[in-house]
């Protein structure tokens, strides 16, 4: 790199800021017009400082509960002084990974009555969620809910006024929310980088049994070594069936599905970076095409949403993809398409690519033109030529951007230290219940869609089924 490029280089990290882009409350514009062949690799160093100890309760303690759990152990002043789940093996799991003294327990109340317990993370299956956040914000505790917020749209409404009247933080754990990458996606659409936007297509591929949700289930898996009663009680009367504790996400009695597992960080993305309230028509189409192991959730699904015009954006149409069995080999990326160009994300990889169109209105070659009298098209080809000059004709060129975040950078920390900030200072969260529930409808709702086979209507300003 030349000693120029070395110092523009060195300009443009000066002008970002690794603190301005971790929230990303406004748009930074002036960057947009800045240095767009360059290829931006950010020098990200947050610095964190643990200003009050907060001590923290679990409840959900399988997979998503243990990678939550390793992100906020990773912030300083954490301290971990419980953990809940219906399993006794992940008990026994949680004490061999965090000492014998740990307090455990197969009761999520008995971590909410802990009164040296500070904030708790809910990582429990999806029909658990609202009831349990509720009775967290109530007892006075600050509550990270996994994705969806919810199970069922009519308990939104609980939450939202729940979290209002205790005045407790909440944040839910959509970690995009809080990547570096996407405020940069934020920032370049909101400056016009490609133009205006029209549609967004988002698409989130598995190819492997893990990612079907098969996961292994525990060899001492029984009525006795897991509480079936207390998980099923909210449900109903749902008789015994390990697979619906350990593979939960593909009963719709207890999960929702690859909508609310995989559409809702779609939609969470994409409302981030629009500024979106929500679409106002849902509708979705599903198959259970390989993955026939008793499951009654579909495991190739598409949604089609339509966004009306807005203050926040223009109107635009959004597509949503989760194939289980995709010979791509599994992918995640989201393209915003745009009137001048495309902007791809991926991961924590941000590329933009334009197409402009000329001044001047296409004339000649695949056009009716040529089926006119020959006198006739020599005339208008001439009238064409004196009006438009050469320069008018050519599609305009502009640079391609691409932003790579730093090798190590970890979205899932910044969200969960965003979180912890908010406690400490009382800031508002990136992600509260309300922009939960406006990302959580949608994805709610395509599972509605493909039940009942309709389109479901949706007021995303006053959040009410139409």
């Amino acid at each position: 790199m030349n000693n120029q490029n070395q110092s523009s280089r060195r300009k443009f990290l000066q002008q970002i800021g690794a603190t301005s882009l971790l929230a990303a409350a406004s748009p930074l514009s002036s960057l947009a017009a800045k240095e767009k062949a360059e290829e931006r690799i950010l020098h990200y160093e947050r610095k964190i400082s643990p200003n009050d100890k907060i001590r923290l309760g679990v409840i959900g303690f399988g997979v998503q509960g243990h990678f939550d759990l390793r992100e906020m152990l990773r912030v300083p002043g954490i301290e971990l002084a419980g953990i809940c789940d219906l399993y006794t093996g992940r008990l026994e799991n949680a004490k061999e990974l965090y000492g014998k003294d740990l307090f455990t327990t197969r009761n999520y109340e008995d971590i909410l009555n802990k009164s040296d317990i500070d904030a708790v993370l809910i990582a429990t299956t999806d029909c658990w969620h609202a009831h349990i956040t509720e009775a967290a914000l109530k007892k006075g505790k600050a509550v990270y809910i996994e994705k969806p917020m919810v199970k069922k749209i009519s308990e939104g409404y609980g939450v939202i006024e729940t979290q209002k009247k205790t005045g407790k933080v909440l944040q839910v754990g959509s970690q995009r929310v809080s990547s570096i990458t996407y405020a940069k996606a934020k920032e370049l659409l909101a400056a016009g980088e490609i133009g205006k936007l029209n549609m967004v297509n988002a698409v989130y591929d598995r190819q492997s049994s893990i990612g079907a949700w098969e996961y292994t289930i525990a060899q001492d898996a029984s009525p006795e070594t897991l509480d079936w009663n207390k998980y099923a009680e909210i449900v109903g009367n749902v008789p015994y069936d390990p697979k619906k504790f350990f593979w939960w996400r593909a009963y719709k009695e207890f999960g929702t599905g690859v909508a609310g597992d995989l559409f809702i960080h779609l939609l969470s993305g994409t409302h981030f970076i629009t500024n979106s309230k929500g679409p106002e028509s849902i509708y979705s189409s599903g198959q259970l095409s390989y993955w026939k192991d008793g499951r009654n959730m579909p495991d190739v699904m598409t949604g089609i949403m339509q966004y009306p015009d807005s203050p926040e954006h223009p109107a635009f149409q959004l597509t949503l993809q989760v194939n289980f069995i995709s010979g791509t080999g599994g992918q995640e990326r989201t393209q915003f398409v745009g009137s001048e160009g495309v902007m791809v994300v991926d991961g924590n990889n941000l590329h933009i690519s334009h197409s402009i169109m000329p001044e001047a209105p296409g004339f000649g070659g695949y056009d009716s033109v040529f089926t006119f009298p020959k006198q006739m098209q020599e005339d208008m080809t001439k009238a064409y030529n004196a009006k438009w000059t050469d320069a008018q004709k050519q599609r305009p060129k502009k640079p391609d951007v691409n932003f790579k975040a730093p090798d190590g950078y970890d979205e899932h920390l910044d969200h969960v230290t965003n979180f912890f900030d908010s406690v400490r200072t009382g800031k508002p969260v990136v992600e509260d219940a309300v922009f939960g529930f406006r990302a959580a409808v949608p994805a709610l709702s395509c599972n509605e869609s493909y039940f009942q086979k309709k389109i479901i209507r949706w007021d995303p300003v006053n959040m009410k089924l139409v």
